[in-house]
């Protein structure tokens, strides 16, 4: 069985599967200077708090519009598992 994935720009599926899977928006840390930094999502067990600086929703956002982002995000492990692999992709290779 292949792991399963999806690519999306909804802003409120992106914030439905990041927080059922108890992550937070995240950017990191000195690269916020300047109008937006490097984002992530701080998943529990992740490179957390000592790399990731926690911000707002709206925050998050706004710089993945500016950017012309889509989240890529596997809602499937190939063994059928329940997974938080994610990353942020160009809008204009989906």
């Amino acid at each position: 069985m292949a792991s399963q994935t999806r690519t999306t720009t909804d802003h409120d599926e992106i914030r439905r599967w990041v927080e059922e899977h108890d992550g937070h928006p995240a950017m990191v840390h000195g690269t916020t200077s300047g109008g937006g930094g490097v984002l992530r999502i701080d998943f529990p067990g992740g490179a957390g708090e000592d790399e990731l600086e926690h911000v707002s929703w709206d925050d998050w956002f706004a710089t993945f519009d500016d950017r012309g982002l889509a989240l890529l995000y596997q809602t499937e492990r190939a063994g059928g598992g329940d997974s938080t692999f994610a990353k942020l992709v160009d809008r204009s290779s989906t």
